[in-house]
């Protein structure tokens, strides 16, 4: 009977996958933008990134699904369940991770915009070729766990009739009433999925911390 159950929730995870990849790529991207945003001098900017991540940590996710899914199309934007509960995880995820990235961009030493000012370098392009690939190193051992709270938060597409792995738990244990097995197997497939994500990003943070230190070990030595 466990077997059936497994073909059944890996379906789930399927969707539940998909869902995060797309999340995960839309929430990196709004998160490099909000930081960016919130580290930049222009004051307009400034405020419309802090603007757009204090909204979005200071609701409620599944209220923010609702909104996007039930209350949009009042005012002539309709979403299917797919993407809107993709939108809803990525601009949610996307606030949280702005925070990071401006955290990681303020940690980095002042002087490394000072000297790439006297090389002339415009703002973008010190941004884009010196602040970002360090802030980068800071940013791994954190964005592994960015991307399994995202992977977490696809839960909540449930409550708009997506079949993703909580969904079809849910179904299953309605109709068997074996809620052991059930939501244990549930509970191993999140955890192996998890494991799956967070792999390859501490695989990738220790690469970059042993790139980071050689890079210091040279420039002792230039030195």
């Amino acid at each position: 009977m466990s077997g059936s159950y497994l073909s059944q929730l890996l379906h789930g995870l399927a969707v539940t996958a998909e869902i995060t990849a797309f999340a995960a790529v839309l929430a990196t991207l709004l998160a490099v933008i909000g930081g960016v945003g919130l580290a930049s001098p222009n004051f307009l900017l400034r405020g419309v990134s802090r603007f757009y991540v204090e909204i979005f940590r200071g609701t409620s996710l599944l209220v923010q699904l609702f909104w996007i899914y039930y209350v949009l199309p009042s005012f002539g934007l309709s979403l299917d369940p797919f993407a809107a509960g993709v939108a809803a995880i990525a601009l949610n995820s996307g606030a949280y991770g702005a925070e990071a990235v401006r955290g990681a961009i303020s940690a980095l030493p002042r002087g490394q915009w000072e000297a790439a000012k006297a090389l002339g370098l415009p703002r973008r392009v010190t941004l884009h070729k010196v602040i970002l690939p360090q802030a980068c190193i800071f940013l791994l051992p954190q964005w592994g766990n960015f991307l399994i709270e995202s992977m977490k938060a696809t839960a909540v597409v449930s409550f708009i009739s997506i079949m993703d792995l909580s969904f079809v738990g849910y179904q299953i244990n309605a109709r068997t009433f074996d809620t052991i097995t059930v939501y244990g197997l549930v509970l191993l497939i999140y955890f192996a999925f998890s494991q799956i994500i967070v792999v390859p990003a501490r695989a990738a943070e220790r690469r970059y911390r042993l790139r980071g230190i050689q890079t210091a070990s040279r420039a002792e030595r230039a030195a």
